[in-house]
């Protein structure tokens, strides 16, 4: 499955796209899950400074 997402990014309509995985923990388990998340290149580092 991350081929086919990698690939479409690739493209010439998604080049300007990148996806921003991030470890959130669970308050109420305490267990770490994954956040995804496709936004454009030009906010990335605005969407990393962020905290959630």
């Amino acid at each position: 499955m991350a081929k086919k997402v990698v690939a479409t990014l690739k493209t010439k309509d998604g080049a300007s796209f990148a996806k921003v995985i991030r470890t959130v923990r669970s308050k109420k388990t305490g267990a770490y899950t994954f956040s995804e998340e496709l936004i454009p290149t030009e906010q990335v580092k605005e969407t990393l400074a962020k905290k959630k």
